[in-house]
């Protein structure tokens, strides 16, 4: 059985005042391509389908018409999810119609996925609270999903009955994955989970999460959902959330972020990004394979010390999106900026890197100087202490902070 996975397309976003809509289509068509090319018989869709609980008519015409096309006329069942930036009512609103392409879409972790027979045989044919059991044509196997989409703290506690301490989240987390595995999970099929969550390692490092993405941290009141949790009878676990590829450790089987299909924010600079192809039978370890894709534009970063250097590496380097810092020995001029923007029609950011004339901080000036290759948050925390005697800011505040930090202004 062969599956694909996927997770965090975004359809919708852009950077800052910069339009994504054709890099999408043009990553979307490559992901098609891919899965008829390999044959794919199952798609997974980990979660942030869509980049605001209000997507334009545009990217949701994108989203319904791409998982059309990869479920091949309902040949090729789809599975999605809702990640954290997706209105879970808006996704499940079209289970009517999705049925009708063999596409599943789940919002809530609790949710029960109507059962439905297409004519080319794939069909539901068991569900319960969170999961799902299908009969894919041309496999006599049957392939078992725990369905986890995000869930924020009043979700968890309204589906799934607990208070906020990160230990009963998880406890409760691992409880109802297991009682799904026991009584539905066994060596005839194909074991699969996929979730929108934060996972890692228990007392391992925690992954990378891009800056500007809403964190999930604080999901339920936990930090983290621990690889170890997943059952024993799971053969691969398909994530979203993180846009970076990572496989994690601790598990009892492959735990993947398959990455976003684009890159999505400087903290993503020119990264490569993929779809994960698995190759699974039941009762035995997977096999996969990430897919690096070759479409959209990279973002890049680059420091100069020289306005004419900056100039002619732009100009040289016209398909990307930059983010231009230039040293400098006061504010740049407009008449600088301008010849930067001049010289490239994407250009995203240019930030001043203001140094002394002698090439070197002085003591006056060390403290002033600022590094911009920390986080949103670390810049606000050393900001906060200049203006504050050295104080640093408490734990309600920089919560506050982070909350202004993700939110979408329409």
């Amino acid at each position: 059985m062969k599956i694909l996975h996927t997770a965090d397309w975004h359809l919708g976003k852009k950077l800052f005042d910069k339009s994504r809509a054709q890099e999408q289509k043009d990553v979307l068509e490559e992901i098609i391509s891919i899965a008829t090319n390999e044959n794919v018989d199952l798609i997974l869709v980990a979660g942030d389908l869509f980049d605001t609980f209000t997507p334009s008519a545009e990217a949701e015409d994108l989203l319904y018409s791409t998982l059309k096309t990869l479920s091949d006329g309902g040949r090729r069942p789809v599975i999605a999810i809702a990640g954290n930036h997706d209105n879970p009512d808006r996704i499940e609103a079209q289970d009517h119609f999705a049925r009708e392409c063999g596409i599943v879409f789940t919002g809530y972790p609790t949710t029960i996925v109507n059962p439905f027979q297409l004519s080319c045989n794939a069909r539901v044919i068991r569900t319960a609270p969170g999961f799902v059991e299908l009969r894919l044509p041309d496999h006599a196997a049957p392939v078992r999903i725990l369905l986890t989409p995000y869930a924020n703290e009043t979700r968890m506690r309204r589906f799934l009955g607990i208070d906020q301490a990160d230990d009963e989240l998880r406890q409760h987390l691992h409880t109802h994955w297991q009682q799904l595995a026991d009584q539905y999970m066994d060596e005839e099929g194909v074991n699969l989970l996929v979730a929108h969550l934060f996972f890692m390692k228990r007392d391992g490092e925690q992954p990378e999460e891009p800056e500007e993405e809403r964190s999930i941290l604080q999901v339920g009141g936990a930090s983290m959902i621990f690889t170890d949790l997943i059952p024993a009878q799971v053969q691969y676990a398909a994530l979203g959330h993180l846009h970076r590829y990572q496989s994690l450790d601790g598990g009892p089987c492959p735990v993947i972020y398959s990455s976003s299909p684009l890159a999505y924010s400087f903290a993503e600079a020119d990264q490569q990004k993929y779809v994960v192809l698995i190759d699974a039978v039941p009762g035995q370890p997977v096999s996969y394979q990430p897919v690096p894709l070759t479409k959209g534009r990279r973002l890049l970063r680059k420091r100069f010390t020289q306005l004419t250097d900056a100039i002619e590496w732009l100009t040289a380097n016209p398909d990307c999106f930059p983010e231009v810092t230039l040293q400098t020995e006061t504010y740049l001029t407009s008449e600088e900026r301008q010849q930067l923007a001049r010289s490239h029609d994407r250009l995203v950011a240019i930030i001043p890197d203001i140094r002394p004339e002698a090439g070197e901080p002085t003591a006056e000036s060390a403290g002033s100087q600022i590094d911009l290759t920390q986080s949103m948050t670390d810049l606000f925390t050393g900001y906060f202490k200049t203006q504050k005697k050295n104080q640093v800011p408490n734990e309600r505040l920089l919560d506050l902070f982070k909350e202004v930090l993700n939110t979408t202004i329409e």
